[in-house]
């Protein structure tokens, strides 16, 4: 069982690399994601309890220093989190979308994360910058006023950051484009 997740986004590569070895011998975490992204980026994702978490991600900024995008710790991230990171989860019943765009891989996790807690509503796909020009998006289903509740609070997240893009709430999406996210 995960309790805590953290993560760690630089601007190189060189040290992304040399950021995930100290992060993991400054504490009992475990990797769950270490590699390069768009455009030229690397990300490190953590996990463990939250004070191994916690010393992890700081030891990551304070080591990468200036190469450092954006950085989080998630104290007890929501458990649909991690499996749609990179998959589209295989819903039945999609209703209303909402999507949160964002310029930082951990700004999207972490508004992701904030939406599902926020309301009844269940992440469809996380999009982590492959791709896409290092902008990273969620697309998110539930009942209209769910989705819409959920995608303010996930956005304003990022938004206080300054890393959001948009955030667009589509009541009722065609099964065509539907089909075309799953």
């Amino acid at each position: 069982m995960i309790h805590a997740i953290g993560l760690v986004e630089f601007t190189s590569i060189a040290q992304g690399i040399e950021c995930a070895d100290i992060m993991v011998k400054t504490a009992d975490v475990t990797i769950l994601v270490a590699k390069t992204i768009c455009p030229g980026k690397y990300i490190v994702l953590v996990s463990g309890d939250v004070s191994g978490v916690q010393q992890s991600v700081n030891a990551g900024i304070d080591l990468g220093a200036e190469t450092v995008v954006d950085s989080f710790v998630i104290p007890n991230v929501h458990p649909s989190i991690l499996p749609a990171i990179g998959n589209a989860n295989k819903l039945k019943d999609i209703k209303a979308l909402g999507i949160i765009e964002t310029y930082s891989v951990a700004s999207l996790i972490e508004a992701a994360d904030a939406a599902v807690k926020a309301g009844d509503v269940e992440p469809l796909l996380i999009h982590l910058a492959f791709g896409i020009g290092g902008k990273s998006y969620t697309v998110l289903t539930g009942e209209v006023a769910s989705v819409k509740a959920a995608v303010e609070e996930g956005s304003a997240l990022a938004s206080e950051k300054g890393l959001l893009i948009r955030q667009v709430v589509i009541p009722r999406p065609a099964k065509q484009l539907i089909e075309s996210l799953v």
